[in-house]
């Protein structure tokens, strides 16, 4: 019976043991710049090197979000190897939120594995066919450049003519101007500005969030217009762009052709109004 006890207490001590080692690994190295123990245990030091600093010069680093606020667990205090669209929407709520309502995030919604571009109904380009949709396959995940965020990295998969046209776009001219910027400005015209607008929040004055619905805009068409094309445009020029179908596929290389009937009769019908009132 004692050696049965002896045994029991041998094999709790060697559990606790494991427990706390595998505790100390996951614990954040603060002299190491923040990074997490286990992660910096399998990079080199010039990954490392070059991770610091890609966040030296991110807007993550001027509002002292740190290694820890992404890659340990707010309640377990666990490290968190590869940091999901949970660790973003800890701040970044209406983002995520938004996110999952678009295509590129419902599938999470829905409990299912991520969208990938092998999915999708339009050309994706063959490179990036298994890569996974979430916040990182966008936003680079230490220099969260939004400038990056805003072409690039929507021109990593798709492959379609609407999207390989923005460059020969005057929209895309627009961006150019701009130079590097450490975010595209409101003069900037990318593909984020028509498909993922920013939209200033419910209930407040000055609170500017992205909607990261990447449908909200697409479905109805004539949405976008509203949405987007009516900060820059006439509400006629917005229209008949929209709706000519060639020039969405040129990217709006060019003014728009189409003359929508409706503004005609607007017009006819304002100025038989106005007649009538003059009598």
């Amino acid at each position: 019976m004692k050696k049965l006890i002896a045994i029991v207490l041998v094999l709790i001590g060697l559990v606790l043991v494991s427990a706390i080692r595998g505790n100390a690994n996951n614990v954040i190295d603060v002299a190491n710049g923040g990074v997490p123990k286990d992660a910096a245990a399998s990079l080199s030091q010039a990954e490392l090197v070059e991770i610091n600093q890609l966040w030296q010069g991110s807007a993550h680093a001027l509002a002292d979000v740190n290694c820890s606020s992404c890659h340990q667990d707010s309640d377990t205090k666990e490290l968190v190897v590869k940091p999901t669209q949970e660790s973003c929407q800890s701040c970044h709520e209406v983002a995520v939120e938004t996110f999952l309502y678009g295509k590129h995030g419902i599938r999470i919604s829905e409990g299912l594995s991520p969208l990938t571009p092998a999915m999708a109904h339009l050309p994706m380009k063959e490179s990036a066919m298994d890569k996974q949709m979430n916040c990182n396959s966008c936003h680079n995940v230490h220099s969260v450049d939004t400038w990056q965020a805003s072409v690039d990295s929507c021109l990593t998969c798709h492959n379609d003519s609407h999207s390989l046209n923005y460059q020969n776009s005057k929209h895309a001219q627009l961006f150019a101007d701009q130079g590097t910027l450490p975010r595209p400005n409101g003069e900037s015209v990318t593909c984020a500005t028509c498909h993922l607008p920013r939209q200033q929040l419910e209930n407040t004055e000055n609170t500017i969030v992205v909607n990261h619905n990447n449908t909200f805009t697409l479905k109805p068409r004539d949405r976008m217009v509203k949405e987007v094309c009516m900060n820059c445009h006439s509400v006629e020029y917005s229209y008949n762009s929209i709706f000519d179908d060639e020039l969405v596929e040129e990217n709006f290389s060019q003014p728009p052709t189409l003359k929508l009937e409706t503004f005609d009769l607007v017009r006819a019908f304002e100025k038989k109004r106005s007649s009538q009132a003059e009598e």
